[in-house]
């Protein structure tokens, strides 16, 4: 492996999906998402791995170095949210493949095989929920349910995958431990002059799917004591959700109304029907737990203020909690090593790691974001900090797959996204 030739990669797989703004759009079983896909399965093949996909399209990379042992998986997720950045978790899936292919090199005395993985499906932009081949594959969702997802023109997951050739019957793999890098996505890295985050927990998040139901009619016509407007009860919504975060502390809450569909979206119609996802996310479960209460008391009076009907119809969460002390101890002696300068971080936002942390023995580090900017055409890292985080994840993984992360060596859980084709 060298330095340039992961840049050189990375610039490739950059151009699939390119936007004019410098990012890419790649959303999950998209066209451009199936042609990364397979540049990157060409990559692994071409780089001695068998490559493998499961039933809900999540690619795998395997090299077999110790028949019949556990894999150390390493990867992350390469499809986008709309008109996003190049890094976020393409950036993790490249610098894990390089990574796995130093590292079963460097090895004399392997304890474990290593596994590649590209998660389907991570950003849940386009089927929800996000983090959807991860939560399949550690056994959060079943294959089924994640198969009948659809999109909002009515396409299935199952029939995007298979547009795009992306499903398959791989049956699982036994896994000792799972090792993400990713960018921050914010600016504490930055900020402090670090270049290696090891995260040692995440904040809690509740993804709501509300519907607001009223009445349709006439926007001239109807009397206004007679209107049930939909779109009017879903706009007191989105200001009560934004004033939650007032009744607490500084950054100790996010909110966010983050997708909104309205029908029947006519000029001359009042709505008859919003549905909106509300984002809520906080670093203690308390908090979030009574931000949530809170905003259940301000549903029941915005429903007799605007006199529609709101129902919480889906809810989606992952907790709070710690990540493997033992892990974060490791990452943070390699980076020590490789002279990276190196801090104990959170993530606010979700990554497979989140899921997989649940069942594994995970760690996850980060590299810098510029100004913290993510989800967006700007989002930067820089080439330095992509090669930086690549040889401490490649220490890493060395490490681990020599057995040097106890908790990874003592035991494996045997992980299948099953196989539901068809």
């Amino acid at each position: 492996m060298t330095q340039s030739g992961f840049l050189d990669d990375f610039r490739q797989m950059s151009a699939f999906g390119a936007t004019p703004g410098g990012g890419v759009e790649r959303q999950a079983a998209s066209a451009a998402d199936g042609e990364t896909r397979g540049w990157f399965s060409a990559w692994l093949a071409g780089n001695g791995f068998r490559v493998e996909t499961d039933a809900i399209g999540n690619i795998f990379g395997l090299m077999e170095v110790v028949p019949g042992a556990p894999y150390v998986l390493v990867g992350s997720h390469l499809d986008s949210q709309p008109l996003a950045g190049r890094f976020d978790g393409a950036y993790g899936v490249l610098a894990a493949a390089h990574a796995a292919r130093t590292a079963v090199g460097s090895v004399s005395q392997p304890r474990f095989n290593v596994a590649v993985v590209d998660w389907f499906n991570e950003e849940g932009s386009r089927f929800k929920p996000s983090m959807m081949g991860s939560a399949v594959f550690t056994g959060l969702l079943g294959v089924a349910d994640a198969l009948a997802t659809t999109d909002p023109a009515g396409t299935t997951v199952a029939q995007a995958l298979d547009d795009i050739g992306g499903r398959g019957a791989f049956a699982g793999l036994d896994v000792a431990a799972y090792l993400e890098i990713h960018v921050e996505q914010g600016r504490e890295l930055e900020e402090t002059g670090t270049t290696i985050g090891v995260v040692a927990t995440t904040w809690t998040a509740h993804k709501l799917e509300i519907v607001v139901s009223g009445e349709q009619s006439h926007t001239g016509a109807a009397p206004m004591a007679d209107r049930k407007d939909a779109l009017y009860g879903a706009a007191e919504l989105i200001v009560a959700v934004r004033r939650l975060v007032d009744e607490f502390e500084p950054e100790q809450l996010h909110t966010a109304v983050s997708e909104m569909y309205l029908d029947p979206n006519s000029p001359v119609a009042i709505a008859r029907e919003v549905r909106m996802l509300v984002d809520v996310r906080s670093p203690a479960t308390h908090i979030l737990d009574t931000a949530i209460e809170t905003l259940k008391t301000r549903i029941d009076e915005i429903r007799r203020l605007a006199r529609v009907d709101i129902e919480i119809v889906r809810v989606t969460e992952w907790s709070s909690g710690p990540f493997l002390e033992e892990g974060i101890v490791l990452a943070a002696e390699e980076a020590e090593r490789r002279g990276h300068p190196h801090r104990r971080s959170a993530t606010v936002a979700g990554h497979d790691a989140t899921n997989m942390k649940e069942v594994v023995p995970t760690i996850l580090l980060f590299v810098p974001s510029v100004d913290g900017i993510s989800h967006n055409e700007r989002e930067f890292t820089s080439d330095d900090d992509m090669l930086a985080g690549l040889e401490v994840l490649t220490s890493v993984l060395t490490r681990v797959v020599a057995g040097e992360l106890e908790a990874a060596s003592s035991s494996a859980v045997a992980l299948s996204s099953g196989v539901e084709l068809g």
